[in-house]
């Protein structure tokens, strides 16, 4: 169980730091107004889910 928590832990700071490269693609929405701002990342959440469903795909495959 411990050793599942360390790759998880490790998974997790990789995309963290993915993250932060891909995080204003064109296509994800940002709308000022006054002293507010709104982020929508809506291109980059499309990105990540085809990648994590390729992953999922790949692991269940050579299961």
């Amino acid at each position: 169980m411990g050793k599942i928590f360390i790759i998880a832990g490790i998974v997790l700071i990789v995309i963290g730091l993915i993250w932060s490269f891909i995080g204003r693609l064109p296509g994800d929405f940002t709308f000022q107004r006054g002293n507010m701002t709104f982020h929508f990342p809506l291109m980059t959440s499309i990105l990540v889910s085809v990648i994590l469903t390729l992953i999922l795909f790949i692991i269940n495959r050579f299961r």
